[in-house]
């Protein structure tokens, strides 16, 4: 079995992998991945994961402003790993645990596919090695 790319070729047959496309669309992979990039969206990620905050409560976590600490949340929000819901004066959040769980099989995916790529790597110097031969 040879990876190549999004898709996997057995037997000289080239198969989509149409799982890396239904996990997470490249534009909100993006913009997961882009969220996930700085350490401070982690951390509020990680909080709102465990559970529901008021955006002043996530705030008063770091030497930021309210307003400094919206924009992380808002990005948050646009990924889809947090969703925010208004209770009277408060603005709450809390994490989307399947955006977590569908980015992570996108990640085993790719993973996958560099296994793949570093096993076909080892079997071309073995070729090489045995000169050329198949073992």
């Amino acid at each position: 079995m040879l990876y190549v790319g999004p898709c996997v070729r057995v037997h000289g047959v080239v198969i989509y992998n149409q799982m890396v496309v239904d996990q997470l669309e490249r534009e909100q992979a993006d913009r997961v991945f882009h969220a996930l990039a700085d350490s401070t969206r982690r951390d509020i990620l990680l909080r709102s994961l465990e559970g529901e905050h008021s955006v002043s409560a996530l705030a008063r976590g770091y030497e930021m402003s309210l307003t400094a600490v919206q924009k992380h949340v808002g990005v948050l929000e646009g990924a889809g790993l947090v969703s925010k819901h208004r209770n009277g004066r408060e603005q709450l959040v809390r994490g989307n645990v399947d955006t977590m769980r569908r980015a992570y099989r996108l990640l085993e995916e790719l993973e996958a596919v560099w296994k793949g790529r570093m096993d076909r790597i080892g079997e071309l110097l073995a070729d090489e090695h045995n000169g050329g031969q198949k073992s």
